[in-house]
């Protein structure tokens, strides 16, 4: 297991990764990481996220309270919104919000990344809904995001950026690399004629593989309990699928319409 430095270390290193990458301009993004049940290290506000030392980053607990910050340094004003996945998401180990070019463009645009263009996306990431709109550094963030944790491991926040989380910090870091790559070439496709997008029979084999890999965390595949017996997803049964679990039923079906219809997938 690695010691408080170099986890430190290693989220400096990712901000310099997302700086460089030009995922975010001057002191914008934030990077958390779960060290214990009731710690949790992130990156400082008001700093760019290219030139941090370990000696920069603060730990807060569960509850947003600074457990330690050197001189001139506190916690990421978006802290409420990381701590919201950690409460929500126990498999969660690390959460990156950033403000890349072409995902905060469909963020701002209104267009959740649905279209189903390329096997690597479909499989990493599926879909990935929008956030509404909510003032950052406030409690309208967490409460917008809060609808898609149990579902997705990536969301854009409407007018401001995007969110990834995973159960490690590269792999929170990949998911936000993976999904610029997405929303560049969507972006890209659409100005070549329009993308040719995959079918549903596609795209349900590319969900069966990652179901096949035991791969981690929340995704579109893993939405309908029929997915657990080789059956169908919601993403290509249309939502009409029901619960093995009598009690669960309704709970399925209102869940898995309504996060249908905002993807504009019916």
């Amino acid at each position: 297991m690695q010691n408080e430095f170099e986890i430190k270390k290693q989220m400096c290193e990712i901000g310099k990764r997302i700086y460089n990458r030009g995922m975010v301009a001057a002191n914008d993004g934030n990077i958390s990481v779960k060290i214990s049940e009731n710690e949790f290290l992130c990156t400082p506000t008001g700093i760019s996220k290219g030139f941090m030392t370990p000696e920069f980053i603060c730990k807060v607990d569960i509850d947003g309270n600074i457990l330690f910050a050197n001189k001139g340094f506190k916690p990421s004003s978006e802290i409420k919104m990381h701590l919201r996945v950690y409460k929500e998401r126990p498999d969660v180990k690390s959460v990156v919000h950033a403000h890349q070019m072409y995902a905060t463009g469909f963020a701002i645009a209104g267009s959740p990344l649905t279209q189903p263009i390329m096997p690597e996306a479909v499989i990493a990431l599926g879909c990935v809904p929008i956030a509404k709109y909510g003032t950052p550094s406030t409690e309208e963030i967490p409460d917008a995001v809060s609808e898609y944790l149990q579902y997705f491991d990536a969301v854009l926040l409407e007018n401001h950026g995007a969110l990834t989380y995973s159960d490690s910090l590269e792999a929170a870091y990949m998911k936000m690399e993976s999904l610029e790559f997405y929303a560049n070439l969507l972006y890209i496709s659409e100005h070549l004629g329009g993308p040719q997008e995959l079918s549903e029979e596609q795209v349900e084999k590319l969900y069966e593989i990652r179901r096949q890999f035991g791969m981690t965390g929340k995704h579109p595949a893993n939405l309908c309990p029929n997915t657990l017996s080789g059956k169908p997803s919601c993403h290509t049964c249309g939502g009409s699928c029901k619960s093995h679990n009598e009690s669960d039923k309704g709970l399925v079906t209102e869940i898995t319409k309504k996060i249908m219809d905002q993807l504009n997938l019916r």
